[in-house]
């Protein structure tokens, strides 16, 4: 009797044994799949049980039955301070108030009546493929270039890819900008460089390299700007407003900062994200569309973290005056500004 016991009890073992995750065969496919470098065997093992603690997260987040969804992508590998590092610095808040009511920017603007009840710059040509800005706290160039990129083929009717790069590297007080390369930036003061440059290279005459560097380079001054590229003024969107920020979008891509260092954010996949998400402002984006999904009102949201990250590099958010007291969700009603060519 004793002996068949013991047999029952390790048969039990085994077939809890193999039903439980093998976790670090995931982890592996993880690595596997996001090309993921360790500096050495420490970092492997931070990153292991940062990747543990993230997968139980998810798992547990997406138990919930919320109106989005959570999964492994580049960033899973950090735990939240590590991820909170990462995010901060890409977008300076030090001269906000200065350059929001500037000269060059346009306070306020005609809300429209009447809407469309959604939007999608995606699908009608105004929208560069997503991009990466890499190991660069340089989202602010993004988020300008993309802005642009909308306006100019709103304009012109071709979509034409514009350099972070220019702006990382010559956008600084040495060359007449107030931003700070791979330290952060605010989208408004890069709209005002590109006026007195009279315009912005291309993606493939001055391409990005600050992702991989890490850092600013020299300010190449061969490069031509694209004809028809200059900016005649740019328009700060009447903060705290779903019905300006709406009328913005219905006109054209539109330049936002917003709190990204959550971390629901940080492991979004899909849905109409409506986690908690302060307004503490840390990262800029392209706001370039909105619409309703099961009820839920949502702006769509390019970001600039690859296509591996969310919806293929995408993020709808939670719209409405429910979210953060009137700021938007993750404030991203705030900040908002565009360029008119």
């Amino acid at each position: 009797m004793l002996s068949r016991s013991l047999f029952s009890l390790f048969f039990c073992f085994a077939a809890i044994s193999a039903a439980l995750p093998n976790y670090e065969r995931l982890f592996n496919d993880w690595v596997s799949e996001f090309r993921v470098q360790f500096r050495d065997a420490v970092h492997r093992e931070t990153s292991f049980r940062n990747w543990v603690s993230n997968h139980l997260f998810i798992e547990k987040t997406n138990s919930e039955n919320k109106s989005f969804v959570l999964g492994h992508n580049q960033f899973s590998g950090m735990n939240t301070t590590e991820f909170v590092q990462w995010v901060r610095g890409g977008v300076d808040l030090a001269n906000v108030e200065f350059f929001r009511i500037g000269s060059f920017g346009e306070p306020t603007f005609e809300i429209a009546a009447i809407l469309p009840s959604s939007v999608d710059w995606t699908s009608r040509g105004a929208v560069t493929p997503v991009k990466d800005q890499g190991q660069c706290g340089s989202c602010w160039s993004f988020s300008t270039t993309g802005a642009l990129e909308g306006a100019f083929a709103i304009k012109t009717g071709t979509l034409a890819l514009f350099s972070e790069q220019q702006l990382v590297d010559c956008d600084t007080f040495g060359n007449g900008g107030r931003d700070h390369g791979c330290g952060g930036g605010l989208m408004d003061n890069a709209f005002q460089w590109i006026m007195k440059n009279n315009g912005l290279c291309s993606e493939s005459d001055y391409p990005y390299v600050s992702g991989t560097t890490m850092k600013a380079g020299a300010c190449q001054k061969t490069c031509k700007n694209l004809a028809g590229s200059d900016i005649i003024k740019y328009v700060d969107v009447e903060p705290n407003s779903d019905a300006a920020m709406m009328t913005a979008v219905a006109q054209q891509p539109v330049s936002v900062a917003i709190e990204a260092d959550q971390r629901e954010f940080q492991l979004y996949k899909s849905g109409v994200f409506t986690a908690n998400c302060g307004t503490n402002l840390d990262h800029g984006v392209l706001v370039v569309g909105y619409g309703t999904e099961g009820g839920k009102d949502f702006y769509k949201i390019k970001n600039s973290w690859s296509s591996s990250w969310g919806e293929n590099g995408y993020i709808r958010i939670g719209r409405g005056d429910n979210y953060n007291n009137g700021n938007g969700q993750c404030g991203v009603l705030m900040q908002a500004s565009y360029p008119i060519v």
